[in-house]
């Protein structure tokens, strides 16, 4: 399906639409090779914990906190595996581009999910040694800093870059 837009015309770089969004879910799943074995680990890491002898020992905030951290983290390994699973079930439809924006925008929230997985792990992994107050200070920064990197950079630089991003497969679109 093309939406009613040509797809062999060529671009400002000489490379055809289909050519650029080719390239760009290539780009797409390379991304999220790097972003996926992180997450899994953790996911696997917050699924062996319940099974361990101190576990009898938590708070209610503390399994609080462990069912947020693990809900977080298996929504985002959905999330992040959505945009392959997604390209094999729907190989030779003939409708990339739109696979290609559901696949951003499904990264997106996967790394979304990841962060707020990330900030509970810490939170709870420093609730359990240290204290609360060390934990929330210390999830407070890593939330702030996954923020700012992840969403409040890379939104400042695209809302200021002088090329004209709508032909950009990326977030939100």
């Amino acid at each position: 399906m093309s939406h009613g837009i040509r797809t062999d015309t060529h671009g400002a770089d000489g490379e055809t639409r289909k050519e650029r969004v080719n390239r760009e879910m290539m780009e797409l799943l390379n991304e999220l090779r790097v972003a996926l074995p992180g997450v899994q680990f953790l996911l696997a890491f917050l699924l062996i914990v319940p099974f361990q002898e101190t576990i009898d020992r938590t708070t209610d905030f503390q399994r609080d906190v462990y069912f947020v951290a693990l809900a977080a983290s298996a929504v985002a390994t959905a999330l992040l595996i959505a945009p392959a699973a997604q390209h094999r079930v729907l190989f030779r439809q003939h409708d990339k581009e739109a696979l290609l924006h559901r696949s951003s925008r499904s990264a997106f929230a996967g790394l979304l999910a990841l962060a707020v997985a990330m900030t509970a792990a810490v939170l709870l992994v420093l609730d359990v040694l240290f204290s609360r107050t060390l934990a929330w200070a210390s999830a407070g920064v890593l939330a702030a800093l996954l923020a700012w990197w992840w969403v409040a950079v890379p939104f400042w630089i695209r809302s200021h870059d002088r090329q004209d991003d709508s032909e950009d497969a990326g977030v939100p679109a």
